[in-house]
């Protein structure tokens, strides 16, 4: 290859130099095949966890920093007529052509395929998917919802349907925080974690924003599981924790705080925790309530709550409403939504919340008002007030 395109390859280099620095975490390989006549001659790098590649090459593998690979394709491409270099990453690959004539690049986006089996099932499902079965079967695999011969699972229909209508309901409020460098999502209560790996996908693979997920949850079992999904698809921008919530630490500012599901009080931890580190975005679906139903009590409604059934939906209605007060008095905007049919999951409310920074006066004192006229001391305003007085567990306060 001649000086002129050797020269223009370097350029090329330079700015995936630049994007491999951005975006090492989401990296999967640089392929390169280099030309001589009738003859072709292919190399690979991979990453390997341990801070630089694994580059093969002539039938020999060394551990080089990304810097060091490029730098040693440079040199073999000037022994070579021509160079197809492939750079992928999740989502995407870019293609550098290098001849004696010319040098230039195109980028593609990756998508794997299925079957076309697997394609017909895709389109029994009453609905048009933000996370296509088409597009994402590696995801849908590994979090159980599409089988290994790539069908949807039948009794995982259900489950496909809430994840991808939560990405829905979501997808606006994600597209206002591109303009954070890198967005850090925290899920409180995590379990397996299949709505942040869902997320992972979409916002990194479709809507090609920089983002870092971290998992917490005080189950070593289900954040084991978690690692294993997350061994098995690649992805790196994730990190997991088997933790109580209050106790975890980083210097990363959080963008995004989500809880599905999370039992009884841990929904109100996991509001906590985002309302006192300032979360631009927080996101609640909560799951049961327990903690008001043993300890509230409203004297002009004695009549309606002797009876047990009505007194609990009273306390799950009371548990959220007051869930919401508290967010706007510490400055968010909130909505409580339906966010799938009851039919789905009697589980079916979203709490969300956009920190506008402004406390809300008027809903403080709502609040105020109605913890006294109930008797009760809410486990989200427990919670609140240990993250800004420190531990109460020697005050005679728990609720």
């Amino acid at each position: 290859m001649n000086k002129t395109s050797l020269d223009k390859l370097r350029l090329f280099f330079l700015g995936l130099e630049s994007r491999y620095a951005d975006n090492e975490a989401i990296f999967l390989s640089f392929e390169v095949r280099f030309k001589a006549g009738l003859k072709t001659f292919k190399g690979q790098a991979l990453p390997n966890g341990e801070g630089t590649l694994s580059y093969n090459f002539g039938g020999v593998t060394r551990l080089l920093p990304w810097k060091e690979v490029l730098a040693d394709v440079l040199t073999e491409a000037s022994r070579y007529e021509e160079l197809t270099a492939t750079y992928k990453e999740r989502g995407s690959a870019l293609i550098i052509t290098a001849t004696p004539k010319n040098v230039g690049m195109t980028t593609q986006a990756l998508k794997t395929e299925i079957g076309e089996e697997a394609k017909e099932t895709s389109t029994l499902l009453n609905r048009n998917y933000w996370i296509k079965a088409t597009e994402a079967p590696e995801l849908l695999k590994a979090i159980g919802i599409m089988s290994p011969d790539g069908k949807i699972r039948n009794d995982k229909i259900r489950k496909y349907n809430q994840i991808d209508h939560y990405v829905e309901l979501l997808e606006k409020n994600f597209e206002a925080l591109k303009r954070q460098s890198t967005v850090t999502i925290v899920d409180v209560g995590c379990g397996k974690s299949y709505l942040s790996f869902v997320l992972n996908y979409y916002l990194t693979e479709v809507k090609r924003m920089k983002c870092h997920f971290i998992g917490i949850d005080i189950s070593e079992g289900v954040i084991a599981a978690s690692r294993a999904i997350q061994q098995q698809l690649g992805y790196r921008n994730m990190e997991f924790h088997a933790m109580d919530v209050k106790d975890f630490q980083s210097d990363r500012k959080i963008n995004v705080v989500l809880s599905l599901h999370a039992c009884d009080t841990a929904t109100d931890m996991a509001l906590a925790f985002g309302v006192a580190k300032e979360a631009d975005f927080i996101v609640a679906v909560p799951c049961c309530h327990k903690e008001m139903l043993r300890t509230y009590h409203y004297a002009p409604f004695e009549g309606i709550l002797k009876h047990g059934i009505l007194k609990a939906r009273m306390a799950d209605t009371l548990t959220d409403g007051l869930r919401g007060l508290l967010l706007e008095e510490h400055g968010y905007e909130v909505s409580i939504v339906e966010y799938i049919s009851p039919l789905e999951t009697p589980k079916n409310l979203m709490i969300r919340a956009l920190r506008t920074g402004k406390p809300n006066e008027a809903s403080r004192k709502e609040a105020e008002d109605l913890i006294r006229a109930l008797g009760i001391y809410p486990a989200f305003r427990y919670h609140l007030d240990q993250y800004t007085y420190g531990n109460l567990h020697d005050l005679d306060v728990l609720p």
